[in-house]
């Protein structure tokens, strides 16, 4: 007979009675975690539903939309697995309200309009280049390769103008309107066709939207560029006031043709930018089927961008016909290339609302502002003869 026998059982009995507590262990931590995930996201659900960003932490969980929710998508199948009905019930709560608050942005997209074919195009490129990349060469290269015909840089500064003339990516878009500044409220808007005079928005005497009129063969439309600031430590108030007072502006203008572009450092999931798309304006990237052509930020290690911040929108008589995003070389977003139709020329009409004087020009419009950097907007068209 093996002495060893009883030994091995009594270790086998030993290790059956660590085993049981350590999986069951290990399972109640794992639904404890799937409890804290589903309630924090039902929070953010409910949050939505009564207080729509009005609190800041809200705010920003609202910005990552859809993705935001995916995690209970895990826990709803790990309850089930589990039999866990009071877990599975609350992630398919979440769950629903994802898809109730994600599904207008992914069923926006509609077929491009039959005129829009043989509609007069041009081609624009947005980025926010990023107020602390020192080198413009990346940027520049792009440009020179795409051959844009309006361009729009968010938190340009003077010297990124420079850099970009010097390697020659600015030279067939003589045209140009620039806010003067060193920080992240600069801009720089250049273009193959002239602009009426343009006017600056501030906010405590900060830039956050430049409007002009592009003067197209077709006639003239209104361009706005925006930067918002973003949503976080005292940026938040700014936020707020700053995207009101753009939506506020569209309430007030007469319909037609529009093109509003830039880094409105907002989404979908946010409440103004939906009252932005309720006066009438079309998301080009969610209208051509691109709802996850992500632009921010491609600085997260071992991560694509994760949220769609920077926009094309357009209104009546303009549409983009196609729209992608490309790499912005030194900054944290992503530019975008688009392709927009004239189709007000294609039908024929030449109303096109809008104001400025329509004629080649050029001036400074200055602005003392509270803070410590003055802000000029520059503009010059060039004139042909």
């Amino acid at each position: 007979m093996d002495s060893r026998g009883p030994l091995r059982s009594a270790l086998g009995t030993v290790s059956t009675i660590k085993t049981v507590p350590l999986n069951r262990r290990f399972v109640c931590a794992l639904t404890g975690l799937g409890w804290v995930l589903v309630l924090t996201l039902l929070a953010v659900a409910l949050c939505r539903l009564v207080a729509w960003d009005r609190v800041q932490v809200f705010a920003l969980a609202d910005a990552f939309g859809a993705l935001l929710y995916l995690p209970a998508w895990g826990v709803g199948l790990w309850a089930a697995l589990g039999r866990r009905w009071a877990l599975l019930g609350v992630s398919v709560v979440v769950v629903v309200a994802q898809l109730g608050f994600s599904l207008p942005e992914l069923t926006a997209a509609t077929q491009l309009p039959a005129m829009a074919g043989h509609a007069p195009t041009f081609r624009l490129y947005d980025a926010n280049v990023y107020q602390k990349n020192d080198s413009m060469a990346g940027y520049a290269a792009q440009l020179r390769e795409l051959r844009p015909d309006l361009v729009t840089l968010e938190e340009a500064s003077p010297t990124d103008r420079q850099q970009l003339e010097v390697r020659g990516a600015l030279r067939t878009l003589p045209n140009f309107i620039e806010v003067t500044r060193y920080d992240s409220h600069a801009f720089l808007i250049a273009s193959r066709y002239r602009f009426t005079a343009p006017s600056l928005s501030t906010v405590d005497g900060l830039p956050f939207l430049v409007r002009t009129s592009l003067l197209l063969p077709a006639g003239a439309v209104p361009l706005w560029v925006v930067h918002i600031t973003a949503p976080v430590g005292p940026g938040w108030q700014l936020w707020n006031r700053q995207l009101a007072r753009v939506c506020q502006l569209l309430r007030i203008r007469r319909p037609g043709p529009i093109l509003l572009v830039g880094d409105f450092n907002s989404t979908w999931g946010n409440r103004w930018f939906h009252a932005i798309l309720d006066t009438g304006l079309t998301d080009g990237a969610s209208a051509r089927g691109e709802p996850f052509a992500m632009t921010w930020s491609q600085m997260f290690f071992l991560l694509p961008p994760l949220i769609r911040i920077d926009h094309v929108l357009t209104g009546p008589g303009l549409e983009v016909s196609s729209i992608r995003t490309e790499p912005g070389p030194g900054s944290d977003h992503r530019a975008l290339l688009a392709s927009v139709a004239v189709l007000f020329g294609a039908r024929g009409s030449g109303h096109v609302t809008g104001s400025g004087v329509a004629a080649p020009g050029q001036g400074t419009v200055p602005r003392f502002d509270t803070g410590a950097s003055a802000t000029v907007v520059e503009w010059h068209n060039v004139v042909r003869r």
